[in-house]
């Protein structure tokens, strides 16, 4: 690959010869005047016209993006009023220039801040558009990029029996449109997703819904977008696509069985965010809801990622369906000698001075049988929390219901064991005790 630096060459003697110290000095002049104004105006204008986060479009202040738009706008009008009176206006070209690729690094980090999660993958994604971007403003400003666009274009390999040409230049120009549309997509999504999950009057699974659906069609629409852009015919995705199908058929039932699963749950609405729900012998709270698989916490902080054709084919017993309220059981036994009567009264007493618990329907006592090591009895209770856990009500109670019933000498029944020693015609002596 080679590349004709003579329009460098050129584009120096221009510099040398276009303009006088004074012309330079009114150029500079200029641009500066523009870049201070535009800097200033976003500095007074942008805290004023703060948006809720809600229309937030970006990630940080405004000001950023704000500044070199305006800058960009006033610099170019004073070249075209330069250029209008046939005054040289190479420097103020150049700032224009400079300004635009300032402007799309600060529009990129502005958009991708809201698409991407903060960490290294977006500050390297940042800092490969700001190279990309002051590289081709570089040759465009010496007339070096037709020259390195065509050494590009000169780098290749024919492919199939059709001799289409794949050069360096498509690889870079087919990446860079993929880049652009998949990056409007996702930013178009994120807000569109933002504005659909803030409208209270919809069902938090209508939502999820909408935004699912809003994310894949943005995804398809980019890269149909992008593939046509780039030079590539599209029709080459029926043969993906064969090959997709072909790839669920064998090895990919279950994973497109669960997405499948995900859309059926969420537009049915027989789960929410929020639920408690029992699966799979895993009791906990639906903390999210994604398109292949379901995120449930448990009361002791543990997350079981559940495949969604799960939530399909087997049974989920949904504590919260119609009524958000559950009911906490706490079986207690006590000794035979204890007052059943009181203890019963105890047990609702502490059930009802308890924050948690709700006082419809009532904390409920009851006598459930009677074993070998004693009364049994159960203290069953109800909130309207579910989703706060019961570890910490249960430990509450029954810290409670020890305090309580050793005050009022009511025994808890505790394994005892009764040994008899029987007298044989082989014993010497009688035994003295008869039990322990």
């Amino acid at each position: 690959m080679s590349v004709n630096v003579a329009p460098l060459h050129d584009f120096i003697l221009s510099l040398a010869d276009e303009a006088s110290p004074l012309q330079w000095a009114a150029q500079a002049g200029v641009a500066a005047a523009g870049i201070a104004i535009g800097w200033f105006t976003a500095k007074a204008v942008c805290p004023r016209f703060q948006p809720s986060a809600r229309w937030k479009f970006g990630a940080g202040e405004s000001r950023r993006v704000v500044f070199p738009l305006l800058a960009l706008v006033l610099v170019w009008a004073a070249k075209l009023v330069m250029e209008h009176w046939g005054q040289p206006v190479a420097l103020v070209a150049i700032t224009v220039s400079l300004l635009l690729a300032f402007l799309m690094v600060r529009l990129a980090v502005y958009i991708l801040g809201h698409v991407l999660p903060e960490g290294a993958t977006l500050r390297l994604v940042v800092r490969i558009i700001a190279w990309v971007a002051w590289i081709v403003v570089a040759l465009h400003i010496t007339g070096l990029l037709p020259e390195v666009r065509d050494a590009l274009d000169d780098i290749g390999f024919p492919l199939g029996k059709s001799g289409t040409r794949v050069t360096l230049l498509l690889v870079i120009q087919a990446l860079g449109a993929m880049a652009i549309t998949l990056t409007i997509a996702m930013w178009i999504a994120r807000v569109t997703g933002g504005r659909v999950l803030a409208a209270q009057t919809v069902a938090i699974s209508t939502r999820v819904v909408i935004v699912k659906i809003v994310n894949t069609v943005a995804v398809v629409l980019a890269v149909l977008i992008a593939l046509p852009m780039a030079g590539v015919d599209i029709t080459v995705l029926s043969v993906f696509g064969g090959a997709l199908a072909v790839g669920l058929g064998f090895g990919l039932q279950k994973v497109a069985a669960s997405y499948v699963s995900g859309f059926i749950v969420l537009l049915e609405r027989s789960l929410r965010i929020g639920d408690v729900i029992t699966v799979d012998n895993r009791r906990g709270v639906v903390q999210a809801i994604e398109s292949r698989y379901t995120v449930l916490k448990a009361g002791d902080g543990t997350e079981a990622i559940i495949p969604n054709e799960t939530l399909i084919t087997q049974t989920v017993v949904h504590h919260t369906y119609t009524d958000p309220k559950v009911a906490t059981v706490l079986p207690v036994t006590v000794a035979y000698d204890s007052d059943v009567d009181r203890a019963c009264a105890l047990l609702a007493e502490i059930g009802k001075r308890n924050a948690r618990v709700i006082g419809d329907p009532a904390p409920l006592a009851r006598v459930t049988a009677l074993t070998d090591r004693g009364i049994q009895m159960e203290l069953t209770v109800w909130i309207s929390d579910p989703e706060a856990g019961e570890t910490d009500l249960r430990s509450q109670l029954l810290r409670e219901i020890l305090r309580t019933f050793a005050a009022e000498a009511i025994r808890i029944a505790v394994p005892t064991q009764e040994v008899r020693l029987i007298a044989t015609p082989e014993t010497p002596f009688p035994p003295n005790k008869s039990n322990t």
